[in-house]
This record gives structure tokens, C-alpha cells and sequence, in this order.
């Protein structure tokens, strides 16, 4: 017996989206405030896990067809990646440089090498954590 969760898909759709778009502003404003890749990393994994909670496992991978534990991977390297950049020109392990770079939309902005370590744990932590709920979701079954 299906049940009919109208509402529920319905809000989840509008929340989902909301707490993606908060998830992506801890990410970023993690260089100046509280937050960075481990937490806008977690709040993003909340989101998915929501639509998992909504919607069946099937149905979330239609609309997200990524290997979670290729995006862990993925934000591992990201995050070596970009630690040991610097040690390409003379500089200690995980020292972060920054510069001011114009873009084509936003104009001057100043970008660092923070930024993709940060990225790094946060697609980390995203890919461990959904890993490790769907994981434990299918032994329940």
C-alpha cells in the first residue's frame, strides 16, 4: 500500500531548497565567520537526507545520480590538492595564499587557497555521511 504524502514531498521540496541555500552560505562565509566545509558540509548532507527520508532511495537517485563515495574520494583529493599547492613554489604544507581576481559577473573578488580545501571537506563530508546513512538504510531492509 502506497501512502499519498502530497504535503509532505510538497514542503520537502521548498525546505530542501532552503537548507541547501543555507548549507552553501556556511560553506562560504566560512573564510571570515563560523562555519567552512565541516559544517556547510553536514547541512548539505541534512538536505539529502531529507529528500531520502521523503522519497524513496530510487527516486532520489533518478534526480541525483552520484556515487557517494566517488564524491568522498573526490573531496579528499581536493582537499591534498589544494594543501599541498603550495609546496609547488617554495611554500610550507597547507599555507594558504590568496590574491583579488576579476570576474566576470561579480568583479573584484578575493579568492584563496582556503577555498578548496574547504570544498574538499565539504564534499568529504558529504559523501561519507550519505554513504554511511544509506549504508546503514539498507541493512534495515
Amino acid at each position: 500500500m502506497k501512502i499519498n504524502d502530497v504535503i509532505l514531498q510538497t514542503v520537502t521540496k521548498i525546505v530542501v531548497f532552503i537548507i541547501l541555500t543555507f548549507g552553501v552560505e556556511l560553506f562560504i562565509s566560512g573564510h571570515h565567520d563560523p562555519g567552512g566545509g565541516f559544517s556547510g558540509g553536514l547541512v548539505l548532507a541534512s538536505a539529502l537526507l531529507l529528500l531520502y527520508m521523503t522519497y524513496d532511495i530510487e527516486t532520489v537517485h533518478k534526480g541525483i545520480p552520484f556515487d557517494f563515495k566517488k564524491i568522498a574520494g573526490l573531496g579528499v583529493f581536493l582537499a591534498i590538492a589544494g594543501s599541498m599547492v603550495p609546496m609547488l613554489f617554495n611554500e610550507m604544507f597547507l599555507t594558504q595564499k590568496k590574491g583579488e581576481f576579476q570576474l566576470p559577473i561579480f568583479g573584484a573578488t578575493e579568492l584563496s587557497m582556503e577555498l578548496l580545501f574547504e570544498a574538499g571537506v565539504a564534499l568529504t563530508v558529504v559523501g561519507v555521511v550519505v554513504t554511511i546513512l544509506l549504508t546503514i538504510s539498507e541493512d534495515v531492509n
